[in-house]
């Protein structure tokens, strides 16, 4: 069953074509890579289909409908995910916040979030850290379970490890495929890294 489609979208900032005439579909439970060099459109596309940005020209279907706006369903990680923190929030407030939009009380949300860190293979130390007080490898685990806290169907991965040291991104790759095994997520797997896109995809487009 497909999750996600583009359909011949392309997107321009002024006279600057970012991305032209793409369309692609993914599978539910599907790993699709998308590799290219620097300023072929990898970031753009991701943006597009996250539903942050709208095409110029074509459309997006998320489910058989068409995506206008961002949706909880689908999230996105990014290189930097300590810059996707508030730098004046503690890791637990920026995740309480996630919870407390869900309607979870206030009482279950530590023991959930430390039931996350866990299988995240996370310290619960870290809850009460600031962003700039954890590592980048540690960083990227508490953006996926930030995404994993709405229970997405689809996982938009811009350079999730290009940030990364070698041992923590293979850690992160396995992290990654063990959260696909277990809740059947599909992912947009983009890099710049032909062995890591090998590694993650089912198949891969080249932009």
């Amino acid at each position: 069953m497909l999750i996600l489609e583009a359909d011949h979208i392309s997107k321009s900032y002024g006279k600057f074509a970012a991305l032209n005439d793409l369309s692609m579909e993914i599978a539910a439970g599907e790993t699709v890579g998308l590799t290219g060099l620097s300023g072929s459109g990898k970031s753009t596309c991701a943006r597009i289909l996250a539903g942050l940005e709208r095409p110029n020209t074509g459309f997006v279907k998320y489910a058989g409908k068409e995506l206008t706006g961002p949706t909880p369903e689908i999230q996105m990680i990014f290189q930097d995910p300590a810059g996707s923190f508030n730098p004046v929030r503690t890791i637990y407030q920026s995740l309480s916040s996630v919870l407390s939009l869900q309607g979870v009380p206030k009482s279950k949300r530590r023991d959930l979030l430390s039931e996350h860190f866990q299988n995240a293979g996370l310290q619960t130390e870290i809850l009460s850290r600031y962003p700039d007080q954890i590592s980048g490898g540690q960083a990227q685990r508490v953006a996926i379970v930030r995404g994993m806290l709405v229970h997405p169907k689809v996982m938009i991965l811009d350079e999730p490890t290009s940030a990364l040291d070698v041992s923590v991104q293979a850690q992160i790759l396995h992290l990654l495929k063990k959260i696909q095994k277990e809740n059947g997520i599909s992912y947009v797997f983009i890099s710049h890294d032909p062995s890591v896109v090998e590694f993650m995809a089912d198949r891969v487009i080249h932009l």
